[in-house]
């Protein structure tokens, strides 16, 4: 089942762009509508209040005894316009004009801004919409030729509601296509961002096992050039790791064809001829030696692999470091005594272990120190605790060894040129048991030489965890 689709960067973007302008605009978009509202309602109020104007000044100034009559007439003649009305309200009945006007007086009383008319057609307004007319009231004082009047206007303001719908509807063409627009525009301009990324992937998908070749950090933006500089560190552990392999695949084909070669060829000349029972004995007896170092190449190979894959240490109880370390030199007793060597522990530090890796960490140790060791001065086991961890050093004199040796002292089948000779009564994978071990109780490895003196040792987590020391760093005292 193929996985869904999953929308690229550019058209989230222009998605997060859409949104963004589609939001501004509607914000604007209620800010004009309330301010064409309140200027529509404005200029629908003063249009009303210029209307009555003149009205108002006649029945304000007026002396004339007929002012009733002349009121009407003006009244009539400004109500004659499809979209004006004017109603007069007053205790004297000659004084009162239009249909309903003592109800447009009550719906008017009190309010100085325009007032709704509910129910035009009941005041006489034909084809009237139900909240098309707005009305606005003035009472006007008595004067020595007339009682007190109410004057109502009233105006048809369906002109004005078309024209705020006109407004809202261009607004809404406009926000919807300035959506569209920025979101167009957001996609492009993400695309033409996101091309030094393209660039980089391609960079990056150029780059082979072989390929010596790293991404060209001054040509990427400031914003990828961290991103650059940790594609760069990984090919560069790759590489590494291309090149340990490498190395491996081939050291370990060194290391298995000379036993190989061996079995092959005694099994070949015991073949050659009639041999007696004693002879063959022999032959089996050889095979069966380089039969157990094949077994133990093997078994050491399928330690460092579990190791490797972050298998820690599970059995793990207190130790005392010093008898361990003991209790391995009583094992190593007769090889010191060959060599004519002796050990002295110095120190102590009870830590929770797995006792069978530390002996074996030990015991390669050990025995690297009686191999190497140059004249008979002792080798000196120091066991110290510093910090989370607890560290055990075995120094011994020794020739010197150049600091590109030191680094690879605990890499697989790593033993110097000098040591090749050798390679029967060694294999090359005690250190890097030792650093396995080390790794499985939170410890790193450490190797220095000075003064004529190789130190070499490991350390381990005091609470069994790992103490966030590199995996291979400098001894210091």
């Amino acid at each position: 089942m193929s996985a869904p689709a999953r929308p690229s960067i550019a058209l989230r973007l222009a998605g997060l762009f859409a949104a963004t302008a589609l939001l501004g605009f509607a914000l604007i978009g209620l800010v004009l509508h309330q301010v064409l509202e309140h200027e529509l309602r404005r200029h629908q109020r003063e249009e009303l209040r210029s209307h009555m104007d003149a009205v108002r000044y006649m029945l304000v100034n007026s002396r004339s005894p007929d002012l009733a009559a002349h009121a009407r007439t003006r009244l009539a003649s400004l109500s004659s316009a499809p979209d004006l009305r004017f109603w007069l309200w007053s205790a004297d009945p000659a004084l009162r004009y239009g249909r309903g006007a003592e109800a447009m007086a009550q719906a008017t009383r009190g309010h100085s801004g325009l007032v709704r008319i509910d129910d035009p057609q009941a005041l006489g307004i034909a084809d009237a919409h139900p909240q098309a007319w707005q009305a606005i009231g003035q009472a006007l004082p008595a004067t020595p030729v007339r009682p007190p009047v109410q004057l109502i206007a009233a105006m048809d303001s369906a002109p004005f509601a078309l024209t705020r719908r006109r407004f809202d509807i261009a607004l809404a063409l406009v926000t919807l296509a300035g959506t569209a627009l920025v979101g167009a525009l957001g996609y492009w301009t993400a695309k033409l961002g996101l091309r030094p990324v393209q660039r980089l992937s391609a960079d990056a998908q150029r780059i082979g096992p072989h390929d010596r070749r790293r991404l060209d950090l001054p040509r990427l933006p400031r914003e990828l050039e961290d991103l650059g500089a940790s594609l760069n560190a990984a090919f560069d552990r790759l590489d590494a790791a291309y090149a340990q392999q490498e190395s491996f695949n081939a050291d370990v084909a060194h290391e298995l064809r000379t036993p190989l070669a061996s079995l092959i060829g005694q099994t070949q000349v015991a073949l050659t001829r009639h041999r007696d029972a004693e002879q063959l004995r022999q032959v089996l007896q050889s095979n069966l030696e380089e039969l157990e170092r094949l077994r133990a190449i093997v078994a050491d190979m399928l330690f460092l692999a579990r190791a490797e894959q972050g298998q820690r240490a599970r059995q793990c109880e207190d130790a005392s470091l010093a008898e361990e370390v003991g209790k391995t030199v009583e094992f190593f007793e007769v090889l010191l005594d060959e060599a004519g060597l002796q050990v002295e522990v110095r120190g102590d530090v009870v830590v929770p272990v797995e006792k069978s890796l530390l002996r074996r960490a030990l015991s390669n140790l050990l025995h690297n120190a009686i191999q190497h060791s140059a004249g008979h001065a002792p080798i000196v086991v120091e066991i110290a605790q510093r910090g989370g961890e607890a560290l055990i050093a075995f120094s011994n004199p020794s020739v010197a060894l150049a600091p590109e040796h030191l680094q690879r002292l605990f890499d697989r089948f790593y033993r110097g040129d000098a040591a090749r000779a050798n390679s029967r009564e060694s294999h090359g994978l005690g250190l890097a048991i030792v650093k396995a071990v080390a790794t499985m109780h939170g410890g790193r490895v450490f190797a220095q030489h000075r003064d004529g003196i190789t130190t070499i040792g490991f350390s381990v987590a005091l609470n069994g965890t790992a103490t966030g020391a590199p995996a291979h760093a400098a001894l210091r005292w």
